[in-house]
């Protein structure tokens, strides 16, 4: 399945103040995303605000994702980037 990608303004507002040395591979792994079957280390949250998190290193990228199988092509909105801590969960 094919997926278009979103990335929001707080998103990117996150990601200027990354390193350029993650923020390259944090990229790429969200790029990964737009074909289903090339998921990295993902995982589908539950009782969380939103639907998946992608592990790239010591960052979370935090995303929703429609998922229609009627449709060729879902969407993937790409909520928030985070480094990892005791308040990312």
């Amino acid at each position: 399945m094919k997926y278009k990608i979103e990335i929001t303004r707080k998103a990117l507002k996150q990601a200027v103040k990354i390193p350029m040395q993650f923020k390259e591979k944090i990229f790429a792994g969200i790029k990964n995303l737009e074909d289903s079957q090339t998921w990295g280390d993902v995982l589908k949250l539950v009782n969380h605000q939103y639907g998946y998190r992608l592990r790239v290193g010591n960052y979370r990228v935090l995303f929703n994702a429609t998922e229609d199988l009627t449709l060729e092509i879902n969407d993937i909105t790409v909520e928030e980037i985070k480094k990892r801590d005791e308040r990312t969960y």
